[in-house]
């Protein structure tokens, strides 16, 4: 009995051990993915920084604002982007933003669409019994203008038309690398902040009626590419975490059945010599 209880837990070391340096592999791969997509990052915060103050800068100089990009349309429809991960292993980080999407679109569930980004927003939202407009998917560890382009220009298109009114990105914004937070940010129409104007300080040509609307669409899709870079590194410090944990976790277990082998093993051997000591007391 002793013989067959050691050997499933040798069985279950084993497995347990592979287990373990898989996880530890894909925190290492995280925490590098990490470390590079981070460097992006402080980029994009900057990039991004500049086009909002560029875009405030223009509307303000306007004296009458015409384009739709601000005002709006008169559509009452809602889309919603949703940005998720391709792969899973990276804790609640797709349930958490999800979850932060699902509560909003069920206050006016008739009038909101959905884009996804990510192959787990797909498959949760299927649970949801929400249907999508789009999806993309096999984003790269770091995003690039290519991705954000695309979607962009699919989203503002149905704004144009007039099939949406108002279109807001989900994601989770990345503070630290144990902190992030789910976001949902109104990117049209447009909301500009008071600022100075450009009349008294830069001369701009052709003039700012003319390059608004190309402003504001820079604007824009740097805005989706700067929710995707924070989307992913979030994504990349939540699967660290995840993978971190596990390993403490198997670490634990691999101690509990190594002690529980131990103990088995030394009961086995003491109770073979037992056995021999009381075989040979019976023979005298």
């Amino acid at each position: 009995m002793a013989g067959a209880g050691l050997i499933a837990i040798k069985r279950r070391i084993k497995s347990v051990t592979n287990t373990r340096k898989i996880t530890k592999a894909m925190g290492l791969v995280a925490t590098s993915k990490l470390r590079k997509i981070r460097g992006q990052l402080a980029v994009a915060d900057e990039y991004h920084k500049s086009l909002e103050k560029t875009k405030n800068l223009v509307i303000n100089s306007l004296d009458d604002i015409e384009s739709t990009l601000i005002i709006g349309n008169n559509s009452n429809k809602k889309l919603y982007i949703v940005i998720t991960s391709d792969s899973g292993l990276c804790g609640g980080y797709n349930a958490a933003i999800v979850a932060s999407a699902v509560e909003s679109i069920k206050e006016d569930i008739n009038n909101s669409n959905i884009i996804t980004v990510g192959e787990k927003g797909r498959v949760y939202f299927r649970k949801y019994g929400l249907n999508t407009l789009a999806e993309y998917v096999d984003i790269p560890d770091v995003p690039t203008t290519k991705e954000s382009k695309t979607i962009f220009n699919h989203a503002v298109d149905l704004y144009k038309k007039g099939e949406i009114g108002e279109i807001n990105i989900v994601y989770t914004k990345f503070v630290s690398p144990v902190k992030q937070i789910p976001v949902i940010e109104k990117l049209l129409p447009l909301s500009v902040e008071e600022t100075e104007s450009l009349s008294d300080t830069i001369v701009i040509e052709p003039s700012a009626y003319e390059i608004s609307d190309d402003i504001m669409l820079m604007y824009l899709q740097g805005s989706v590419h700067f929710a995707m870079t924070h989307a992913k590194c979030s994504e990349h410090a939540s699967r660290m975490s995840s993978m971190d944990g596990a390993t403490k976790n198997a670490d634990d277990i691999l101690d509990g059945l190594n002690l529980k082998y131990n103990r088995i093993r030394q009961s086995a051997i003491t109770q073979e010599i037992s056995e021999i000591v009381g075989g040979a007391e019976a023979q005298k």
